[in-house]
């Protein structure tokens, strides 16, 4: 799969809201408006996953030369997975969320 077929705007699976692709050179991996992302990878973008569960957001954390990244469990499988914040894009993630997340989330603000 080609980096340009995986920046694809979608349909939240959690919310129904419509979710552009990123504009700022980086890849759309989870609803600005409630967070939620899907487990499709097994590495970043290679959409090799069977999952396809509901990847629920339970914190955020930092990490030096990454920023902010939103930490994700499946609601399937229960695997974690993390995903940069989108902050500088069309639709940026919903900062009052984000800020919920860190104050109550499961991994706070590590």
């Amino acid at each position: 799969m080609s980096r340009q077929t995986e920046n694809t705007g979608f349909r939240c699976e959690h919310c129904g809201r419509i979710v552009a692709p990123l504009t700022n050179g980086s890849y759309r991996n989870h609803c600005p408006y409630c967070l939620y992302s899907k487990h499709v990878d097994v590495s970043p973008g290679d959409r090799a996953c069977a999952c396809r569960g509901l990847m629920e957001p339970i914190g955020v954390r930092w990490k030096s030369g990454k920023g902010y990244q939103i930490v994700h469990r499946c609601r399937r499988c229960r695997a974690v997975r993390v995903n940069r914040t989108a902050e500088d894009a069309l639709q940026p993630d919903n900062f009052e969320q984000i800020v919920q997340l860190m104050a109550t989330g499961e991994y706070g603000n590590h």
